[in-house]
């Protein structure tokens, strides 16, 4: 999300006829759009915004602009800590980035953190891929998870329209576009902010209806869709993955503890065994299909063997990749103010071990593409290596091969078989063949 957030603001910034710096400490103007999902992420931007700080004092033309979710948290408090900054504006603001830039001009420092209806957005992103394009279908999030910042900083959800949706990815389709991830911090409630019932009683906007409605879009080859949630997760969204040819077999759909009574404590509204049946079924309906997760160690009050229980639903499910984080306290969320935090040698310990377990089971995972043929979009050149190109299986695994194929050169937007040869834990290496 805050990825295409960026490519939204760095579009704004081009249509304003600013140019890329080549280096961070050369720009006249920089803007952090910053995360504060953490607190390490939340230090980094006061450790970046210092080296700027330093520079403004002899550059007093130098523009410094704070956005996203650290910025929608501190508020006018980050002007306080840091008054050099000359813009404060919240991912709700986003598109507003030319209009707010302009009061700066004038020589105003400005804070743009009040809730904000997000307008349809019609600024041109500059993104990062020709190849894969990020499109927001919804914004905020309405969840109250107890450990969670997001709801805070992001703001209610507001549904995209479906037209307006398939208009842009139409759009990227016209310029190349090969695939397209549709984004939203909780996506599995898509719509239901829409209005319109379904005979049946239904709601007539929902993530499914979306994917069938967007599927036929001539040019895209794949679709893919981030983050669910296991309390939206419904088997129709799955039967609709297994019938649309081009929405890809993987699902990323976060669990966070593997303990029933810390899922009661974190708010998230399911059970282990909710989620287990969520799984079963796309193993059942999709047998090849990849599943990543996220996962929070460390939890207020989480004993040894609440921890160990989350170790063993990672290997009764085996997952192909999972995200982990020790918890950390949050600003204005209800678990930061909790008596009975755990020590942070603790957090840390419990986070090594899971990673070592996580990599183990990637690995294993990754046993069942060697010496298979598998379709691979290619994305971009290595960076490691200009040799290779890299992309990426409709299952999510990052892949390396050669740039050639017999009597050819291998082009960046083809989609190419390749055998895979070796396997890692995140990511596999193969050989294209005719």
């Amino acid at each position: 999300m805050n990825k295409a957030d960026s490519e939204r603001m760095a579009g704004i910034l081009k249509s304003m006829g600013y140019i890329e710096a080549k280096k961070e400490l050369e720009a006249d103007l920089v803007l952090y759009n910053t995360c504060t999902i953490r607190d390490n992420a939340e230090q980094k931007v006061y450790s970046y915004l210092g080296r700027q700080v330093q520079r403004k004092h002899s550059l007093p033309h130098l523009k410094l602009v704070v956005a996203g979710c650290l910025a929608q948290q501190e508020g006018e408090a980050l002007l306080r800590r840091v008054p050099e900054i000359d813009l404060v504006m919240g991912p709700q603001h986003a598109n507003r980035l030319e209009s707010l830039l302009t009061k700066v001009e004038t020589g105003n420092q400005v804070v743009a953190t009040e809730e904000h209806h997000i307008l349809e957005d019609l600024t041109t992103a500059r993104r990062d891929s020709k190849i894969c394009g990020w499109v927001n279908v919804i914004y905020g999030c309405n969840e109250r998870c107890t450990y969670c910042v997001v709801p805070a900083v992001r703001g209610k959800e507001q549904s995209r329209t479906p037209d307006a949706i398939k208009k842009e990815i139409e759009d990227l389709a016209i310029n190349g576009y090969k695939e397209i991830t549709l984004l939203g911090q909780n996506i599995d409630a898509y719509g239901r902010d829409l209005p319109g019932i379904n005979t049946n009683g239904r709601r007539k906007n929902t993530l499914t209806d979306l994917l069938y409605y967007v599927h036929n879009v001539k040019g895209i080859e794949r679709i893919r869709f981030a983050t669910s949630h296991p309390r939206y997760f419904t088997e129709r969204l799955i039967r609709a993955c297994a019938e649309l040819p081009k929405i890809c077999e993987h699902f990323h759909i976060p669990f966070q503890s593997g303990d029933n009574y810390i899922l009661k404590q974190m708010a998230r509204g399911y059970s282990i065994e909710k989620y287990m049946r969520i799984i079963n079924n796309i193993r059942s309906l999709i047998p090849h299909a990849a599943i990543s997760a996220d996962v929070i160690v460390g939890f207020p009050g989480e004993t040894n063997q609440q921890f160990k229980n989350t170790l063993n639903v990672l290997e009764r499910i085996g997952f192909d990749h999972v995200n982990t984080a020790a918890y950390s306290p949050r600003p204005n969320t209800p678990a930061a103010l909790w008596k009975n935090q755990l020590s942070e040698e603790t957090k840390i310990d419990r986070l090594q071990e899971i990673n070592e377990l996580v990599e183990k089971i990637a690995k294993q995972r990754n046993e069942r593409y060697r010496n298979k043929i598998e379709e691979v979009l290619v994305e971009s050149i290595n960076p490691k290596d200009n040799k290779q190109l890299m992309g990426r299986t409709r299952t999510n695994r990052l892949t390396f091969f050669p740039k050639s194929i017999i009597n050819r050169s291998i082009n960046i937007g083809e989609t190419i078989n390749i055998k895979i040869d070796s396997i890692r834990s995140f990511s596999l290496s193969g050989t294209p063949i005719n």
